[in-house]
């Protein structure tokens, strides 16, 4: 149970780091072209898309999807080792 305790405590970290420092991310603002070519078509800064958008989302849901498989593997191995103490004896 410590050790449920532990990872959760670790995981819940992990994850408020990763939000609390996603906003200090932002790309730089495009700057407005000075005021006497407005409407000009030459040298016009390209419209920005964050490529971030999900991909700390799906990371984040990567890593619990593996952490899950991994307690699962090892829950079931353990069970594995104490059936087999069992009926050796």
């Amino acid at each position: 149970m410590k050790k449920m305790i532990k990872f959760f405590a670790i995981s819940s970290l992990i994850l408020c780091a990763i939000f609390i420092t996603k906003p200090s991310v932002a790309e730089d603002p495009i700057t407005p072209s000075p005021p006497g070519e407005h409407g000009a078509s030459g040298n016009q800064a390209p419209a920005g898309a964050p490529i971030d958008g999900g991909l700390g989302i799906l990371l984040t849901l990567g890593a619990a999807y593996g952490g899950r498989k991994l307690y699962i593997y090892k829950k079931e191995k353990k069970k594995a080792a104490e059936e087999d103490l069992e009926s050796g004896s």
